[in-house]
């Protein structure tokens, strides 16, 4: 049985672990560490239970803008980050890396990008990817060959194809931008088109097709302009870099050594553990 690439928005998860663990967890030098503790026990606990050939995590990076910031004034606007949350962000990729894992990062693009980008580059080789992430825009990504991970609650994520993206939002995972456009999005601040929900945008696209379409057979045209630059915001990049996602063998040892050196031992210990077991092919 071929094993599927695990892709990870590391933004979405480590900010739940951040708001989830207490503030109490520290690393050296007395500075935050239960978001990275959080995060890396998700981490663990996603790839036993996958069991993938290959981990990627996307990172937002967050203090370049992206072409949806230069298009949209005000997108995503009014999101303020603790400091401890920031700090611990930026150093989250050097764990992912001693775990053998491959991380993505790079100005102008969000962390949905990379998993875009990884989608269509497995989906391309034949593979099936999946794709780990609280966010719903992910859910555009969903295939027969792609699985959607969305939390849910606490331990619990629902596994999501198209069929549970027609059944939560009544349109194909390849209308789900379009959806979006419609509807706006409160959280990213896309307005959307004046007076229609999700209901409305849905029954729209499933009698036009897309928003294109809609748009062709006279719908919105004061709004034509504004809703193409609000489906091009919602859809991700997969023209995003990516490093390269050979098969992986994960190097839980310079993982449990980074953890020691930030004075997280529960962690390294668990990691350490992890070690072990693999070399007495557990």
């Amino acid at each position: 049985m071929n094993r599927p690439l695990l892709v990870v928005d590391g933004d979405s998860f480590a900010h739940r672990s951040y708001h989830a663990l207490p503030k109490s967890i520290r690393r050296r030098g007395n500075k935050g560490g239960g978001a990275i503790v959080g995060f890396a026990n998700f981490l663990l606990r996603l790839y036993a239970q996958e069991q993938p050939r290959a981990v990627l995590v996307g990172w937002d990076t967050l203090d370049a803008p992206t072409y949806r910031h230069r298009a949209l004034e005000g997108y995503q606007s009014g999101r303020v980050f603790d400091p401890e949350l920031l700090d611990q962000l930026d150093v989250m990729p050097q764990f992912v890396t001693a775990c053998g894992f491959a991380a993505a990062k790079a100005p102008g693009y969000e962390a949905d990008d990379f998993l875009a980008a990884a989608v269509m580059q497995e989906e391309q080789l034949g593979g099936a990817t999946v794709v780990a992430s609280g966010d719903r825009d992910a859910f555009q990504l969903a295939s027969d060959r792609t699985v959607i991970l969305q939390p849910v609650r606490a331990g619990e994520m629902a596994r999501i194809g198209p069929a549970e993206v027609r059944g939560r939002y009544g349109v194909e995972p390849k209308q789900v931008p379009d959806f979006i456009a419609l509807r706006g999005d409160s959280s990213d601040k896309i307005p959307g088109a004046p007076g229609i929900g999700p209901k409305t945008a849905a029954s729209l696209l499933r009698r036009y097709g897309s928003l294109e379409a809609a748009l062709a057979q006279g719908k919105f045209t004061a709004q034509a302009e504004q809703l193409r630059l609000y489906r091009s915001i919602a859809t991700m990049d997969a023209a995003a870099p990516l490093p390269s996602l050979p098969d992986q063998t994960p190097t839980w040892g310079e993982a449990a050594a980074l953890a020691r050196e930030w004075e997280l031992n529960r962690l390294a210990d668990r990691l350490t553990e992890l070690q072990s077991e693999t070399r007495r092919g557990l």
